[in-house]
């Protein structure tokens, strides 16, 4: 077991042993407090063959990827699909959108920023859109939509009825992003993921499984 690395374990008051694969192939494990290193590596052995396959799928990502350099030609995600990035002169804003992302060259110093910012606000447009469309279907009943700086904590909802979503899901297909706003939108009602909670995700979304997945193999590219 010396090949795998614990980047760090997380306790809480949950019921049960959960295993995360981050970026750089090491393992976040949540446990609950009661339970001992040697139970929390018994789960881990047991679980030898998912954490190898994540491993290599991880070492496989093409490292061209990351980190974005701005320039010309360059591809940009959103909902979903890349966009070609053009650097432009004499344009009225920083960054605008018209089948493909526009950058004054004014504004390069800041590119990355920019992004974030139009990104930003991006995802609060369509994830609010997509939160009332969800809540007028199943009636739910929530305070606020708030956009966050999250890493891979891609949606949360808060005791006082709060739906936070990191701003990078506007990178991710429509479909995901529903996932995610269902996702949370049930958390209302549900506080865990218990079998009550995972019954009334398939309700709405038969298929969320696949949604699921597509957060979990192609996270690592929601970001810049």
């Amino acid at each position: 077991m010396l090949d795998i690395k614990i980047e760090k374990i997380i306790r809480s008051n949950r019921k049960t042993i959960a295993l995360q694969m981050t970026d750089n192939a090491t393992l976040i494990v949540k446990a609950p407090f009661h339970v001992d290193e040697k139970t929390i590596w018994d789960v881990i052995q047991k679980h030898r063959k998912w954490i190898d396959k994540r491993k290599k799928e991880i070492e496989a990502r093409d490292p061209k990827t990351l980190p974005k350099e701005f320039v010309s030609g360059e591809g940009f995600l959103y909902l979903g699909r890349y966009y070609k990035l053009h650097i432009v002169e004499n344009q009225d804003v920083p960054l605008k959108f018209e089948n493909g992302f526009y950058l004054s060259r004014s504004a390069l110093p800041e590119a990355k920023n920019v992004f974030i910012d139009w990104y930003k606000k991006a995802a609060y447009e369509k994830i609010l859109e997509r939160v009332n469309w969800w809540a007028q279907k199943r009636d739910f009943k929530y305070n606020k939509v708030n956009i966050t700086n999250a890493q891979r904590r891609w949606g949360s909802c808060s005791a006082k009825g709060n739906l936070n979503f990191s701003w990078r899901l506007i990178m991710a297909p429509l479909s995901v992003i529903d996932y995610v706003v269902v996702h949370e939108l049930v958390h209302l009602e549900e506080k865990n993921h218990g079998k009550n909670f995972w019954t009334k995700i398939k309700l709405l979304m038969p298929d969320y499984k696949k949604h699921e997945d597509w957060l979990k193999k192609n996270g690592y590219l929601l970001n810049l």
